[in-house]
């Protein structure tokens, strides 16, 4: 027990409780707001289509088929499939004033979570990683070559992710929710990206896909491999999906 209560996390916990008889006096660290919204202007924009006539699938079936999936063919996804991914964890479904409203939950709809995809096997799209443009509903180009081992062998080793044909790589805008919520701010940080990941994980099932989430990855490697400074923005999470095997 000594050693539960020396470790970050546990003091991360114990410091960022709320106790009533100290919710209106409590430290606020004032940390300066950014962009609700990321886009890369001079990257090459793949416009995805938003025309879909899948099959409908029994919700509750879905729920209980859904497993983690390491193994894949090598029949590539459609760009519709993608588009249906992107759309199911991240899109865009309503607009109140400022706020884009989205398929997952966000705490003050904030969104401080980035989509990006390292994309191998997927229909008419040659190879690269690509940012996800939530408000244009399009893929922006940021590498041409092709990406899944590198992401592979920057998470442990994992080489299942190199057979994938895309593999969802999920950043935090620290500063988009922590600049309203301070240091609490960070536990829903993580929320909202596990909201996002369950949606995908069961757009995967009712699209017959195999999908298996991953947090083990040397966090520098990734951030580095999507050019991003690890401070502002990080790297929090990933999830491979491709046909099953």
């Amino acid at each position: 027990m000594p050693e539960l209560r020396r470790s970050l996390g546990y003091l991360y916990l114990q410091e960022t409780k709320f106790h009533r008889e100290s919710m209106q006096t409590r430290h606020r660290p004032q940390i300066n707001p950014t962009e609700s919204f990321k886009r890369y202007p001079s990257a090459e924009k793949i416009l995805l289509p938003r025309i879909w006539d899948g099959e409908k699938n029994n919700f509750w079936q879905i729920i209980q088929n859904r497993r983690s999936v390491r193994s894949y063919s090598d029949e590539p996804l459609t760009l519709t499939d993608l588009a249906l991914l992107l759309w199911a964890s991240q899109g865009v479904t309503a607009q109140a004033g400022p706020y884009y409203l989205r398929t997952a939950p966000s705490a003050g709809a904030l969104y401080p979570i980035e989509s990006y995809v390292a994309v191998d096997g997927v229909q008419n799209l040659s190879p690269g990683l690509f940012h996800f443009d939530v408000r244009g509903f399009q893929l922006e180009r940021l590498t041409s070559e092709p990406p899944c081992k590198a992401v592979a062998k920057a998470a442990l080793d994992q080489s299942f992710l190199a057979g994938a044909g895309v593999v969802f790589i999920w950043s935090a805008v620290l500063r988009r929710t922590m600049a309203k919520y301070g240091h609490r701010g960070l536990r829903y940080i993580f929320m909202d990206a596990g909201h996002i990941a369950q949606n995908l994980l069961l757009a995967s099932e009712a699209l017959r896909l195999g999908a298996c989430p991953v947090a083990a990855f040397f966090d520098d490697e990734i951030n580095h491999l999507l050019e991003l400074d690890g401070e502002d923005e990080t790297a929090v999470y990933l999830a491979a999906v491709g046909r099953k095997a």
